[in-house]
């Protein structure tokens, strides 16, 4: 799986942040999202076939996104973060290289992430949700892990 798609799927857990203070799961964030691909654009490519990413509550106020990813060579696997909504590093697990994500809040529908790839900082990911709660935009900017410039715009739809 491609660092970019590991960035996405990092992203989910936050992606539905509303009106909520830094130490609370925001309910409108809980549920089932999917990747719209077609809606998406990713650089560079290709995009992953598919991403679903199952999100709940988890002790102490953070969140757990399952995600189920099948990337562009149909090869799918299964990643796993905790993100405690507190500027500190979370673990990504079934990253290919050890996988940090430090997750803040910028405002009542934004957060951002910084992702780090053995310790390096990589990119930065700024997850907006709409009013409507229905959709979010997840937009990556940064240097991928293998050092290609990265600069995606991600649409999820609810489920």
């Amino acid at each position: 799986m491609t660092s970019l798609i590991r960035i996405v799927v990092a992203g989910l857990a936050l992606m539905a942040y509303p009106l909520v203070s830094a130490a609370q799961v925001p309910q409108s964030a809980l549920g089932t999202w999917k990747l719209n691909v077609a809606k998406s654009t990713y650089s560079p490519g290709p995009p992953p076939t598919s991403i679903t990413a199952r999100q709940e509550a988890a002790p102490g106020g953070g969140m757990k996104v399952t995600a189920d990813v099948v990337d562009a060579t149909g090869k799918a696997t299964q990643n796993e973060i905790v993100s405690m909504f507190d500027g500190k590093e979370a673990e990504f697990r079934g990253a290919a290289a050890p996988t940090t994500r430090a997750y803040s809040r910028v405002d009542d529908q934004t957060i951002q992430w910084v992702t780090r790839v053995n310790g390096k900082v990589t990119t930065t990911t700024r997850a907006t949700v709409s009013a409507d709660n229905k959709t979010a935009t997840l937009i990556t900017t940064g240097t991928g892990a293998n050092g290609n410039p990265v600069n995606n715009t991600a649409v999820w739809d609810r489920q």
